[in-house]
């Protein structure tokens, strides 16, 4: 039954990343890994969900700036099922207008973001921290959340991952 499950949940990850649709890189840079670039859905622009597209284009309607991320992948590792953990998202402005962070909207409710609400002055750094409760998930989980800020290619995907033990 756990094979089955892991088998689906590769299977999901598989459909959702080899989408036929051209992905882009986007300008956001993560300076602590060789991978200097991250992959952003641009279709999350053109989604069914009016909401999605109201924040995009609340968050493209200030002056633009540019990003970097710390990190925009993160591995929690084996955690105990019920376990509740959060990783902090360290993020750059490295444009010359302030940083606006709008909106951050995690994929499931079993993800809750918070993250700086100021503007980020050029230069400074801010945070986006998900926290995550695996009370309903076995195996392994890949989760992810959306942060809706005034970068050219907004929003910006951040992603972690667990497995859950019994």
């Amino acid at each position: 039954m756990k094979s089955i499950k892991i088998l689906a949940v590769a299977a999901l990850c598989t459909l959702a990343f080899s989408c036929n649709k051209k992905e882009e890189t986007s300008s956001v840079k993560t300076p602590d890994s060789a991978q200097a670039s991250t992959v952003v859905d641009a279709l999350s622009q053109e989604s069914a969900n009016p909401d999605d597209a109201a924040l995009v284009k609340e968050a493209q309607s200030k002056p633009l700036t540019t990003i970097a991320f710390s990190e925009t992948d993160h591995n929690f590792g084996d955690i105990k099922k019920g376990e509740k953990v959060e990783h902090i998202y360290e993020v750059t402005n490295t444009g010359t207008n302030p940083l606006i962070i709008s909106n951050v909207k995690p994929g499931c409710g079993c993800t809750v973001p918070d993250f700086t609400k100021e503007p980020i002055l050029p230069g400074k750094k801010g945070k986006i921290t998900l926290h995550f409760d695996s009370t309903n998930f076995d195996g392994a989980v890949n989760k992810v959340a959306d942060v809706f800020v005034n970068v050219e290619k907004a929003p910006v995907r951040l992603t972690f991952s667990a497995n859950i033990l019994p």
